[in-house]
Parts: structure tokens; sequence; C-alpha cells
């Protein structure tokens, strides 16, 4: 190995479309692994000074995209951390790149028509959502998505677990920092 090589944070990232349960269930596995939480939306509201929804309707997805990648960018100088990004994340196969082979990415798969009842009335907030048939418009985007999804490197299902056993078989895939 050489001396230049980067060591990147043992990040544990959750993925899954709106709904999954990756700022709820993220939140509690980063307290019970004593680790930070990192909600990669609130950090690019942070970054843009606007909301998610002001960004897709004044500047559009890709403008969103670029500011997730820089928000993913800077996660290499955030110590191991629970990492919960928005559902299209993994959709930008540059983001795995900037966090891998450090991170370990888990799918938290969960139904379209269970995500909706989850979400409840907060979901006309998520710009992809906001209007149409919400359990449609997920399905459309699990559709689109899956594929990518899949290559997690490991799936809970949060839709059959309860809320504790979802956070300990987070826990238990959280990836243990290099020992130098």
């Amino acid at each position: 190995m050489s001396n230049d090589a980067v060591v990147l944070p043992a990040h544990l990232i959750l993925i899954g479309i709106p709904g999954a349960g990756k700022s709820t269930h993220g939140r509690r596995a980063a307290r019970r692994l004593q680790r930070p939480f990192i909600d990669l939306d609130k950090r690019i509201v942070q970054l843009a000074g606007r909301s998610i929804a002001e960004i897709f309707a004044q500047d559009g997805e890709p403008a969103f995209r670029a500011l997730e990648r820089a928000a993913t960018e800077a996660l290499a100088f955030e110590p191991p951390s629970v990492v919960a990004p928005g559902g299209g994340w993994i959709m930008d196969p540059g983001n795995v790149e900037l966090v891998k082979p450090g991170a370990t990415i888990v799918w938290l798969k969960v139904s379209p028509t269970a995500a909706v009842a989850r979400m409840g009335p907060r979901i006309r907030l998520r710009p992809l959502l906001a209007s149409g048939d919400p359990v449609a418009n997920l399905a459309r985007l699990l559709s689109q998505r899956r594929d990518r999804y899949a290559t997690a490197d490991a799936v809970i299902d949060t839709e059959v677990l309860g809320w504790q056993r979802v956070v300990t078989a987070i826990s238990s895939l959280a990836p243990r920092p290099a020992q130098g």
C-alpha cells in the first residue's frame, strides 16, 4: 500500500425510497453506535440556503444533484457516521465511488404503500411526490431505482421488522474504522 492511499471514513449509508425510515432509523442507530447522524438533505439545505423544494422549483433536479454530490464529497472529512441521503442519491454512481471502499451501504426496503402511510401529510413537502398519486409516484421511483438499490451491501426490510429490530440490524452492519 502506498503512502498516499486515501483512507475513507467507515460510514454506514442508508438508502431507499422516501418513507423507508432512513432518517428515523438512522438517528436511532447513530445513537446506539455513538456516532454522528448526517441527514444529507439537511446538509444540502444548509449549503444552498434554501429548501429542497425551492432548489427543485428554481433550479431543477440537476442543480439539486450537483449539491448532493458536493455534500457527499464532504463526507470524506467527517468521522464515521450514519448517513441518510435522499432516495435518489444512489442513482449517481459517482456518489458511491466517493464513499467506497470505506462505507457500508444498506438498502432499507419498504413498499410504496407502506412508505406513503408512514409519511402522512408531510409527503407534500417532497418535490418528487408533491403532486399526483403518491403511491404510484413512489412505485415509479422504486421501479427506476431498484437495480441501483440492489447493489447495496445489505438489505433490511423495514416493513416486516419492528423498529427495534431494524435498528439492531442496521447497527450490526456498521463498518469498523480501520486500525492504523
